[in-house]
């Protein structure tokens, strides 16, 4: 995709196996040579399947919308609503989502497009691979196919939200894909709703291995339960939230915010485990500075005043840096901004508290007001607050979105997103970000995109 070669109608498939691409051995136990396969002999074999199902986590690791490298949406929309300050060189990426100046030529715009429909185009390798395949055990597809799934709903489910109406392509045929035509949103919310409920039903409950990087059944369920909850199908968002909370053999809220985003923790539902032995997080290598001025970005004073004194999540997932005469703060969810003798902290994309606070919500759509209440406590509380003071439904709504706001920061849009979803988005940001504009409620589409396929038109309003 990042040429008239490689785009997401014609883009030649190869899993790119052990020690040649991201580190892909992390992700499976077995060991192979370094080789590259392509789609016709990758599933005759468990061990080049898992690799080629690996080589996708690293890919979302690494590049598109889920990165946690600047060019991945923890930093871009961070940047573009109100929890982040730029600080860097001016016209540049960063810069630009910072500034609501994007426009449809723009590099990053393309990079991340391309990656995402890349992966997306992988996954559907993965099904059509599976179904073909003869020699591999049954479970084994079952499996390999519910992830794959699993991963086409979550890449379709960003784009959508980022995009607006989107071609959601489930194929590899280049003359199907070639001239695919942008969908409605709500049947595209469907088409997600259907990866992800056959999903759930191929899926295990049981991880496979450690440390929670292969989706089991209850990562598919808690994206579906997102999903309900922006279509407000509030009784589904619940129940589906407490399908996934009321496994408490599998899942146990921390006893402390300071094990949150331990590699080891039982909160964590699903988590991108890094390239190598002894690498953390990108989000800790991009957010952390030492010094003042931030060599890049820092978090808001809107974000940063939104908490009370008392919040323990203010000082340990914020951190001043003071240069004597100025003080800023970084997100300090993840600790370790460098390598260590061992991983300790993988990048997570679900854990328990969206599903609380998904709970909270739903609950409080649907008229049951103590349910939603207790939800929202078990953040509050963790984070050293006392109960909700809000009584009447519109009161607790409002509580549940704030404190999604302080529990979420940083956090792959979600601030965003629910800004977006509430209608609110003009309301907040126009009075901080004098180029905001209605229209940035959307990203543009890739100009390079719109030439190699004119169904893509017309461009997104604004742009």
């Amino acid at each position: 995709m990042k040429s008239t070669k490689i785009n997401i109608y014609n883009y030649a498939l190869h899993f790119v196996l052990i020690g040649l691409s991201y580190g892909c051995s992390n992700f499976t136990d077995v060991d192979l040579p370094s080789s590259q396969l392509t789609s016709g002999t990758v599933f005759e074999e468990k061990a080049t399947a898992n690799a080629a199902m690996a080589d996708i986590y690293s890919k979302i690791r690494e590049s598109g919308v889920l990165t946690g490298y600047p060019s991945g949406i923890c930093s871009q929309l961070g940047l573009y609503a109100d929890e982040l300050k730029y600080y860097g060189t001016s016209g540049s990426g960063p810069a630009n989502f910072y500034n609501n100046s994007l426009f449809e030529a723009d590099p990053q715009i393309k990079e991340s497009w391309n990656s995402s429909f890349n992966q997306i185009y992988s996954a559907n390798a993965v099904i059509e691979g599976i179904e073909k395949s003869k020699a591999l055990p049954i479970d084994f597809r079952r499996q390999l196919k519910g992830e794959a799934l699993f991963v086409r709903a979550l890449i379709h489910f960003y784009l959508l939200n980022l995009y607006g109406p989107i071609p959601y392509i489930s194929s590899t045929d280049y003359k199907i894909n070639k001239s695919a035509v942008r969908i409605p949103e709500k049947e595209i919310y469907g088409l997600i709703q259907k990866d992800l409920e056959q999903s759930v039903e191929l899926l295990q409950k049981e991880y496979i291995g450690t440390n929670r990087v292969r989706p089991n059944k209850g990562v598919a369920e808690t994206l579906l339960a997102r999903v309900y909850l922006y279509a407000e199908k509030w009784e589904e968002a619940s129940n589906m939230s407490s399908a996934v909370l009321n496994q408490t053999d599998l899942y146990v809220w921390p006893s402390s915010l300071d094990l949150e985003f331990k590699k080891e923790s039982k909160a964590t539902i699903w988590q991108l485990m890094s390239n190598a032995e002894g690498a953390n997080t990108h989000q800790g290598n991009v957010f952390i500075f030492i010094q003042g001025p931030p060599p890049s970005m820092a978090a808001t004073d809107y974000l940063v005043n939104a908490f009370t004194d008392d919040d323990l999540r203010k000082t340990k997932w914020l951190k001043a840096v003071s240069n004597g005469t100025a003080t800023w703060y970084h997100p300090f969810k993840y600790k370790e901004k460098s390598n260590t003798a061992t991983s300790l902290e993988y990048s997570i994309v679900f854990r328990m508290a969206e599903l609380y606070l998904i709970r909270a919500e739903a609950r409080a759509h649907t008229g049951d007001l103590i349910g939603a209440k207790e939800d929202l406590n078990k953040t509050r509380n963790l984070a050293g607050l006392g109960d909700t003071i809000a009584l009447e439904q519109s009161e607790i709504i409002d509580a549940v979105l704030a404190e999604r706001r302080l529990e979420f920061f940083t956090e792959f849009g979600h601030r965003f997103f629910d800004l977006k979803r509430l209608g609110r988005l003009d309301e907040m940001l126009s009075p901080i970000k004098p180029q905001w504009k209605t229209t940035d409620q959307l990203l543009p589409l890739p100009q390079s995109e719109l030439l190699l396929n004119p169904n893509l038109s017309p461009q997104n309003a604004g742009y």
